[in-house]
């Protein structure tokens, strides 16, 4: 690689932090791993700079390291569900703020499109081996050819091809054949914001029956980290009842993260003046109803540009 001093190639490799952080995404579910995979990434980088040959292979060389850093952290937590029933059991999933990733019209956008980032998506590919989801993710995500694929992993394009059919045939297993059809009518017509706003305003009214109004009969509910499920209407409604008559009042706050609609809930609790961070709701919406909410704590309010009191 050319002479250059540590903040010149501090400069060159920032460039490439945001697809890299969406990229150790992708592979973690998580984050804030995702965050140190990164810091990781880079750091390793400017130590080894001398490896680098050629300066035009400098992206793809800054995409190994962070798959390698991916693959040995996946190894070492063991991140793999071998089946998956729902969300509940990917303790580790994480959302993703979309204020950090480009605007959909932008030419970068593709990378980041909303098949390969939304919620499903990640919580499925978390199913396959690590090297299963690395060449997915480098083969039909960033669209990288197989020889490269296979130099980047240091393995044949036999292998390679053979992972992408394994992982393919899990994804079109597990995957709803409907979601990107499903998405895009509701985000095109406004569904998507009618009904965060409906889900915003019935919350902070304490009203249950509009709650109920704008979930499908077979809503679920998960909880990541815990490993909590709730599913149907008298689920929802064991929710409501204690989140509107028990815990105080409510103010929400609208957001989109994974290219999905989100809210972030404030709480103020009887007795108290304040309404602090409480969680973040993801939606996914089916038709004119929400069918499913991935509830998360607030330790990524900073991340979302939140404040922790309104």
């Amino acid at each position: 690689m050319t002479a250059t001093t540590e903040a010149e190639f501090s400069a060159r490799a920032e460039r490439h932090r945001r697809e890299l952080h969406v990229h150790c995404y992708r592979m973690m579910g998580n984050f804030e791993e995702a965050e140190d995979l990164v810091q990781e990434t880079l750091l390793k980088a400017w130590r080894n700079r001398s490896e680098l040959s050629r300066d035009d292979w400098f992206r793809a060389w800054l995409y190994k390291i962070a798959t390698n850093a991916c693959l040995d952290a996946i190894k070492l937590r063991k991140r793999r569900v071998p089946s998956l029933a729902s969300f509940a059991e990917i303790s580790w999933l994480q959302p993703y703020p979309d204020t950090l990733l480009p605007a959909e019209e932008e030419p970068e956008a593709a990378l980041f499109a909303r098949e390969t980032i939304e919620l499903t998506f990640l919580a499925v590919i978390q199913q396959l081996p690590p090297r299963q989801r690395a060449v997915l993710i480098l083969r039909d995500v960033l669209d990288w050819p197989a020889n490269d694929v296979a130099d980047l992993l240091e393995i044949g394009v036999a292998a390679v091809n053979s992972a992408l059919q394994r992982a393919r045939e899990t994804m079109r297993k597990t995957l709803p054949q409907d979601r990107r059809d499903e998405w895009r009518a509701s985000a095109a017509d406004g569904t998507e914001r009618a009904l965060l706003a409906q889900f915003i305003d019935a919350h902070e009214r304490g009203d249950a029956e509009a709650a109920l109004a704008a979930i499908t009969d077979d809503i679920r509910i998960t909880m990541p980290p815990y490993p909590w499920l709730y599913e149907g209407r008298a689920g929802m409604t064991e929710l409501l009842e204690r989140a509107f008559d028990d815990m105080g009042e409510w103010r929400l706050v609208p957001l989109r993260a994974n290219r999905m609609p989100a809210a972030a809930s404030y709480l103020r609790k009887p007795g108290d003046d304040t309404f602090r961070k409480f969680k973040l709701d993801v939606l996914r919406v089916r038709g004119d109803r929400i069918a499913e909410i991935t509830t998360f704590t607030s330790a990524l309010f900073e991340a979302f540009g939140l404040p922790e009191t309104l």
